[in-house]
């Protein structure tokens, strides 16, 4: 009978155990399943990775930050040698100063020309109608002393004259006659000099023509020394955005050639968290839904993200999702993108969870596990 009393009591011990222990589990171990428009997930934050590089070939003259340090979009991170650069620079500087001052000689001369041409042409006009009104003169003063020669001959003739009076009007001739020559001389010198002086628009023309093959010197040398100091400039390695230094490929001294990796940096303000979504959930995930994602470092403040990749292929659940049995499942790659990340709280590799609404009606939920 006292055996038969024991065994009642372990069985009534054992009930009772397993009755309190499933209140316990009920009130306080049970895990209550996500809301239907909800799906949850867990991962890693990533982020985009920008290559940082040099356009051009050159030795590492300065190294200013290594892995895991944070830098600002411009941050300088390295900086090449550039002695041979800034001679070309300052070649480059002389022949500009060269090449202006020819052109200022050019234009000054070319303003020179611009006000004397007018002034030649006309005093040459002057000199030529003067030269035409004494032509015209010495060919009348010729006329009237041809006739006077050529009364006085006949008189003298007949002995109405001396003699004498007729070779003087003889000699009067002939002097008038040689002043029309030098006269008509004169002429064809006022009209050279007035051709000479047209010549004038031409020259203005020609050095009009030289002025602007300066110019375009001048625009040749000045872009010589704006390509020198872009050169310059990118041998001055910054960040092309914000983020972490995930790898720094080079050393100070190293010879790196044009284009040759020289950091890994991730952007803070492109970050993502990949998750893995089981295959029976997948046709509930689309692009542009909504999501949250939650960390262990921020428990009161979900981030706001938004699918914006999705796997076209299944696979099994990589090693680093939490739980065991999820390791064995078929699950497809998505990708949250944070709308933001404030402050730069979160950072690469980051764990997170993550709770994707696929129904609008559903009210925001925190991932259950």
């Amino acid at each position: 009978m006292a055996k038969f009393f024991k065994r009642l009591f372990m069985i009534l011990l054992l009930a009772g155990s397993l009755v309190g222990g499933y209140y316990a589990w009920d009130r306080w171990g049970r895990v209550e399943p996500l809301p239907d428009g909800l799906v949850q997930a867990n991962g890693r934050i990533e982020g985009d990775h920008v290559t940082v590089a040099s356009k051009f070939a050159g030795k590492i003259k300065e190294l200013l930050v290594r892995e895991g340090d944070s830098v600002e979009e411009g941050q300088v991170l390295a900086r090449l040698e550039c002695e041979q650069v800034k001679a070309k620079l300052r070649q480059a500087e002389q022949a500009i100063e060269a090449a202006r001052a020819q052109y200022r000689a050019a234009q000054s001369s070319l303003d020179l020309l611009k006000r004397e041409v007018p002034l030649m042409i006309d005093t040459a006009a002057a000199s030529l109608e003067h030269a035409k009104a004494v032509v015209a003169k010495a060919k009348a003063a010729e006329q009237q002393a041809a006739r006077d020669a050529s009364r006085f001959e006949s008189l003298a003739s007949r002995g109405t004259i001396e003699k004498r009076k007729g070779e003087e009007a003889q000699l009067a001739w002939t002097v008038a006659k040689n002043d029309v020559r030098v006269a008509e001389t004169a002429l064809t010198r006022a009209e050279k000099q007035l051709a000479e002086a047209n010549l004038g628009e031409r020259r203005i023309h020609a050095k009009t023509q030289e002025i602007e093959a300066l110019a375009a010197q001048l625009a040749g040398a000045e872009a010589v020394r704006d390509e020198a100091k872009s050169v310059l400039d990118d041998l001055t390695i910054t960040a092309p955005a914000s983020g972490v230094i995930t790898t720094r490929v080079v050393d100070a001294g190293e010879v790196v050639a044009a284009g040759s990796p020289l950091f890994d940096l991730v952007n803070l303000d492109r970050l993502y968290l990949k998750v893995y979504v089981p295959e029976i959930e997948i046709g509930h995930v689309r692009l542009q839904l909504p999501a949250r994602i939650h960390t262990d470092a921020f428990p009161e403040k979900p981030f706001s993200a938004t699918v914006r990749y999705l796997s076209s292929r299944a696979e099994f659940t990589p090693k680093e999702v939490q739980t065991t049995d999820e390791r064995v499942k078929l699950v497809y790659a998505v990708k949250l993108y944070l709308d933001e990340n404030p402050d730069h709280r979160l950072t690469p590799g980051l764990p997170a969870d993550a709770v994707i609404r696929w129904k609008e009606s559903t009210p925001w939920a925190k991932p259950q596990w």
